[in-house]
C-alpha cells in the first residue's frame, strides 16, 4: 500500500484544514440561497456545504460558515436569523459563472440578483424570491439554525423544510421525473475547481438492495485478489444475484477462446487470461458470462 500522510486537525491552521476538507469531500452540490432581511432587502449567495437529508419531512441543510479570516457572519445567516425563510435554487452549468459572481462579498443591502444578472421570480409561500434561471428551486421555511461554534470557520446549519418545488419543464422526462441527463448539474471541488455532471461523467449502477447480490466474499479467492480486476469490477460481480450453476460454468468452459486459455501450462498465465477475458466481458456488460468464467476451476 502507498504511504499515507496523517494530519491532526489541531496541528494545522483553519485555512489549511478548510483546504483539505473541501478538496477531499467533493463534488459538493451548491445551494444557491436567496433570503431577505426585515426591511425587504434581498440577498443571493451560493453555499457548497449543502445536501438533502430527509424526504419525510423534506429537509435540506446548508451552512453559511463564519469567515475564517475575521470571524464575521454572512448576510445569509443574519437574514435567516431575522426572517427564517429561504429559497434554495439548484445550479447547473449554464449559470455557474453567474453563480460564482454572486458569491462576491458585496455590502449589505446590495442585491446579488442584479449584480449577477439573474431574474427575480416571486415565491408563493415564502418572502425571498427564486432564481428564474435555476432548473429547480425549493421554497423553504427554516425550522432550526444550529451554530456549530463561535470561531472563524465554524458552520451554521440552516435546517430548511421544503414547502414548494418549482421545476423547469424542459428538465422533466415523459414520466414526470427529472431527467438527470438533461439537468447538466455542477459540483464544487477544492480551490477554484468545479465539475460538470453530463456526458461521459454520468454512469448508472444498479442499487444493491434491488437484487441482494452474492457479495465479493463469495467470489473465488483468486478473483478477490486479482491484479487485473479492479475494485469496481469486483463490486459489479458481487452485485449479481446468484452464483452460477454447473451448467452455466460448463457452457462457458466449452467456448474455443476459453479452451485456448485453459490449454496454457502455466497456471499464472491461465489465471491472468481468464481474468483478462472476464474484464473485457464485464466492460461489455456481459456480467453473468464473466462470473461463470471466473468460477471455472
Amino acid at each position: 500500500m502507498d504511504k499515507v500522510v496523517t494530519i491532526d486537525p489541531n496541528e494545522i491552521t483553519t485555512a489549511q484544514l478548510h483546504g483539505y476538507l473541501l478538496a477531499a469531500v467533493a463534488p459538493r452540490p451548491v445551494a444557491f440561497a436567496s433570503t431577505v432581511d426585515p426591511d425587504g432587502n434581498i440577498n443571493l449567495s451560493p453555499f457548497s456545504f449543502f445536501n438533502v437529508f430527509s424526504a419525510n419531512p423534506p429537509i435540506m441543510i446548508f451552512s453559511p460558515a463564519r469567515r475564517g479570516r475575521d470571524n464575521t457572519t454572512k448576510h445569509t445567516y443574519e437574514n435567516i436569523k431575522a426572517v427564517p425563510e429561504t429559497v434554495i435554487n439548484i445550479v447547473n452549468y449554464t449559470m455557474v459563472e453567474q453563480t460564482s459572481l454572486a458569491s462576491t462579498e458585496y455590502d449589505r443591502g446590495v442585491n446579488e440578483f442584479q449584480k449577477a444578472g439573474f431574474t427575480e421570480v416571486a415565491s408563493e409561500k415564502v418572502k425571498p424570491p427564486r432564481v428564474g434561471e435555476a432548473p429547480v428551486s425549493f421554497e423553504c421555511v427554516v425550522d432550526q439554525v444550529i451554530e456549530l461554534g463561535d470561531q472563524g470557520g465554524a458552520g451554521n446549519l440552516i435546517i430548511s423544510r421544503v414547502v414548494l418545488i418549482h421545476i423547469q419543464q424542459e428538465y422533466l422526462s415523459g414520466n414526470g421525473r427529472i431527467d438527470t441527463t438533461e439537468l447538466d448539474l455542477i459540483g464544487r471541488m477544492g480551490g477554484n475547481w468545479y465539475c460538470r455532471a453530463s456526458g461521459q461523467a454520468l454512469f448508472e449502477i444498479p442499487k444493491p438492495q434491488m437484487s441482494k447480490g452474492i457479495g465479493v466474499d463469495q467470489l473465488p479467492v483468486s478473483v478477490q485478489n486479482s491484479r487485473i480486476l479492479t475494485g469496481n469490477l469486483l463490486g459489479r460481480l458481487g452485485n449479481t444475484p446468484k452464483i452460477p450453476g454447473k451448467d452455466e460454468i460448463e457452457k462457458v468452459r466449452s467456448l474455443p477462446e476459453v479452451q485456448h486459455i485453459l490449454d496454457q501450462r502455466d497456471s499464472g498465465l491461465r489465471q491472468d487470461g481468464l481474468h483478462s477475458m472476464a474484464k473485457d466481458l464485464l466492460e461489455a456488460g456481459e456480467t453473468e458470462k464473466a462470473l461463470a468464467l471466473l468460477f471455472i476451476e
